[in-house]
């Protein structure tokens, strides 16, 4: 079990927990993640390792309420115990020093892309960000990564901050400036990655994606999270999240990602009318 520390509203949805875990934070890397069930009997679910403090023991997670288990997880009360908690997996982001690095988020993706802005920044990278949401109030960690990159860039969907449109319009922007990056990182909604990466990739920049299948296990046992990449299969947990964007078969992530869409749906109706008392 592991202790809540606190939590955050971020947005009517986006929740930050901040969670006791000494012995994750201590290991975690850039681009890691852990799997938790928020109480005795809930599925299991991975989540990206937002930030960790290694002297204090604690990590934090940013999520997004879409289903039954992430509703569950949102009534944690502070002070009040996750079932269980297990991490870090996956492979570390591979940083070193590139030399001018993009790093692209969009939704909730800001969450995982904010350590690998971070570390890209250490490391002694240029670091140009940008993030987007539908709209301003979505918006996350602006500040933090205003704090860790060297430039940042926003856009929403209905214009209220940053640039009116989407995260691939402000690259198409700096590609016109004549900006040139030698790495990006994109994190996001399947699609947003799909049409972003096909952007990067064509302007022969070394991009890599960190993938969201589904995911049970977590150790490469269920085969749940494999994915397709340069033709060959691979697991996201132990393999990835992230991969080389230009070799990733979007179309049958996005098709394995929909597979339980219909489940999802009425599990998370089953949950709503029961806290309804229906």
């Amino acid at each position: 079990m592991a202790r809540l520390l606190s939590r955050d509203k971020l947005s009517p949805l986006v929740w930050r927990y901040r969670i006791d875990a000494p012995r994750i934070a201590r290991k975690h890397r850039a681009g890691q993640f852990v799997i938790l069930r928020p109480v005795e009997g809930s599925e299991r679910i991975p989540l990206t390792i937002a930030n960790a403090d290694p002297g204090k023991g604690w990590i934090e997670i940013i999520f997004q309420v879409v289903g039954k288990t992430t509703a569950r997880l949102s009534h944690i009360r502070q002070g009040e115990e996750i079932a269980d908690i297990v991490g870090p997996l996956g492979r570390p982001t591979h940083v070193e020093k590139f030399g001018r690095a993009l790093c692209i988020g969009g939704g909730v993706g800001a969450a995982p892309l904010y350590p690998i802005v971070r570390a890209l920044h250490d490391a002694g990278n240029h670091v140009t960000t940008i993030i987007g949401a539908r709209n301003k109030d979505l918006l996350m960690l602006e500040n933090e990564m205003r704090e860790a990159s060297d430039r940042l860039l926003i856009a929403t969907d209905d214009g209220s901050e940053g640039h009116h449109g989407f995260v691939s319009d402000v690259f198409n922007s700096l590609v016109a400036e004549g900006e040139a990056f030698d790495v990006a990182m994109v994190i996001g909604p399947v699609i947003m990655m799909k049409v972003t990466t096909s952007l990067t990739v064509a302007q022969g920049i070394r991009t890599y994606a960190s993938l969201n299948p589904i995911m049970v296990d977590g150790t490469g046992m269920c085969g749940g999270c494999r994915v397709t990449v340069e033709g060959k299969t691979r697991f996201a947990c132990v393999d990835g999240p992230e991969f080389d964007a230009s070799g990733i078969d979007w179309d049958e992530l996005i098709k394995r990602l929909s597979a339980y869409r219909q489940f999802e749906s009425q599990k998370n109706k089953d949950h709503e009318c029961k806290l309804a008392g229906l």
